[in-house]
């Protein structure tokens, strides 16, 4: 039992326990590692290991390292460049990027301790955005958009797996030239809109033309048609009418020819039948009497 009358005794007795303390914090061997980060175990300065996510125990002579794996953003504003005509342009940039996983130990030993690489993003983005835009014109810089943001990104990858880094997206923004290159492009629209419009006017009135003369012509031929319609109907008249005079013409030649001969035979039967007395008096309005040539 501690006798706490004699106070020297006492104070060594409560020095111990803190000492253990204080040897335990500083040998203490339980490390974590955060999720989203690598553990980069140092020998004396030496990379020996590298630890995944979790508890790690480490001896007393060993020193742990959190470093990040996480997705990590650097942005690069009004990064300039020149195009192949030599038109001055800027634009602004997130580059989104995370550290290879096997490349964690070569990150940590010659560009960062903690997996933060912004400054070397910042300066491979420029470096590739000037020689992207050097290899188009002006208007195509403008016109084809999308594939220059796709050459950067190709482009940047390569430039970043140098750095043991990996590209996740690239976003582009606030794409522009000189104002009095924009000034240009703007009165070239304005002027190809007129054009443009002219052209479209023109054809309009062309078309119109084209239609009028169209119906004109279409009323012509009908005209001309209907003039014809009528001249074969009315050749067709006449035709059939010149050949009812021939059928009557010979109908009635025919007719007279029969008709005669009827009347010689109504006559001769008349003479046969005759009994030689004449009439008396022939009828038409009246009475007139024959001469009598009996008396």
């Amino acid at each position: 039992m501690i006798d706490y009358s004699k106070p020297g005794k006492a104070l060594r007795y409560a020095a111990v326990p803190a000492l253990l303390l204080i040897v335990l914090i500083l040998l203490w061997p339980f490390y974590t590692v955060p999720t989203g980060y690598r553990g980069v175990v140092t020998t004396f300065g030496k990379i020996t290991g590298i630890e995944d996510e979790g508890l790690v125990i480490l001896p007393p002579w060993k020193k742990l390292s959190v470093f990040s794996i996480r997705a990590e953003q650097a942005d690069i504003e009004d990064a300039d460049g020149s195009t192949s005509d030599t038109q001055p342009v800027k634009v602004s940039l997130t580059v989104r990027y995370s550290i290879a996983t096997d490349k964690v130990a070569e990150v940590y030993e010659k560009y960062s301790h903690n997996g933060d690489l912004s400054s070397y993003v910042q300066t491979a983005t420029q470096e590739v955005f000037k020689a992207v835009t050097a290899r188009y014109s002006a208007p195509d810089l403008i016109g084809e958009r999308a594939k220059v943001s796709t050459d950067i990104n190709a482009a940047l990858r390569d430039k970043l797996a140098l750095y043991g880094a990996a590209v996740i997206n690239i976003d582009m923004r606030n794409f522009s030239f000189s104002q009095s290159y924009m000034s240009a492009i703007n009165d070239k629209v304005t002027q190809e809109q007129l054009r443009l419009g002219a052209e479209n006017k023109l054809k309009t009135v062309e078309a119109e033309q084209k239609q009028k003369v169209a119906i004109a012509e279409a009323e012509a031929s009908a005209r001309r048609a209907q003039a014809d319609g009528e001249a074969y109907a009315n050749l067709t008249v006449a035709t059939a009418q010149a050949e009812a005079l021939k059928v009557q013409n010979a109908a009635l030649a025919q007719s007279k020819e029969v008709l005669e001969l009827r009347r010689i035979e109504v006559e001769q039967t008349k003479a046969q039948k005759w009994n030689g007395v004449l009439p008396t008096a022939i009828y038409a309005g009246a009475p007139i009497p024959f001469l009598d040539v009996s008396k």
